[in-house]
């Protein structure tokens, strides 16, 4: 099973979360390590073997796990409340097949729950606390979203650009040119979508960015690249259609402008922005 450590900071708190399952699951020893640092692993099994939290573990498990032992945790529940009673978050998770407890072994590992009972516990231990941990965990959460829409806009513009060398292979290479005068018309091509969209050829963005790290599109916002995604699609139909690149450029600059135009003020672009989106599309004469 795959898993992918973060971590959020909870009232000084470091707070580690995987992702298990589909699932993201919260470390309870790191928030137990917020109340009590020499006795978080009995703070864990003095709330498990509580009447109400077992309550509320059945009923999670049996909402979310086909597998879930329900005899095991009938016997579990009727000694709940007993002075002798005692439970192990491993025991709970053994002899009922639980699924929102995982208990995880090495240098890095501990008890950890899925973040509905991890909330539960949270609460337990401080409600001040849970509430911070809500609120980071949903800020963890926000930001890999917009993680998320910035790497889907940046593989749409990968694979629309493979659709346009397609159309200049298929429509502008005959078969006789050499791999440099290939290479050579790629590269033009590219800079009709450069010079459309920023005004300027790659190579007079290097020159006016001799320190800048990688290339004219890797410095382009959000707004940006939706546009030079949708850009790459039309000049591969105009290829087709067989447009000049003269005129070509001429039409994919007009819909730049009136793209970014609309773009710069989309609210859901500038959420992935920060709010905060230069425009540097310009006119060409």
């Amino acid at each position: 099973m795959t898993t992918k450590k973060r971590e959020i900071e909870v009232m000084d708190a470091r707070i580690t979360i995987f992702r298990l399952a589909e699932r993201d699951f919260i470390s309870l020893t790191d928030i137990a390590r917020h109340r009590d640092t020499e006795r978080s692993d009995d703070l864990i099994r003095n709330w498990i073997r509580n009447r109400n939290t077992l309550e509320f573990l059945g009923i999670w498990e049996q909402i979310h796990n086909p597998d879930f032992n329900s005899v095991e945790f009938d016997g579990f529940r009727m000694q709940a409340g007993l002075n002798s009673f005692t439970l192990a978050p491993k025991q709970w998770i053994q002899r009922t097949q639980a699924r929102g407890i995982v208990s995880r072994a090495g240098r890095y590992g501990g008890t950890f729950a899925h973040r509905d009972i991890a909330f539960e516990f949270a609460s337990w231990v401080s409600v001040e606390f849970k509430l911070y941990l809500i609120m980071e965990f949903q800020r963890l959460k926000e930001t890999e979203q917009a993680q998320l829409g910035w790497d889907i806009k940046r593989n749409l513009t990968k694979i629309n650009y493979r659709i346009h060398t397609d159309a200049i292979k298929a429509n502008l290479i005959p078969p006789e040119l050499t791999r440099q005068e290939v290479n050579f018309v790629y590269a033009s091509e590219a800079d009709v979508l450069n010079m459309a969209l920023f005004g300027m050829t790659a190579k007079q963005w290097r020159d006016a960015n001799p320190k800048g790290k990688g290339n004219i599109r890797d410095q382009a916002n959000a707004a940006q690249l939706v546009c030079l995604a949708n850009l790459e699609n039309l000049n591969a139909l105009f290829i087709k259609e067989g447009i000049k690149q003269p005129e070509r450029l001429r039409k994919l600059n007009r819909i730049a402008i009136e793209q970014m135009a609309i773009l710069t003020t989309d609210r859901s672009i500038k959420r992935l922005e920060g709010g905060v989106i230069n425009d540097s599309s310009r006119s060409i004469d």
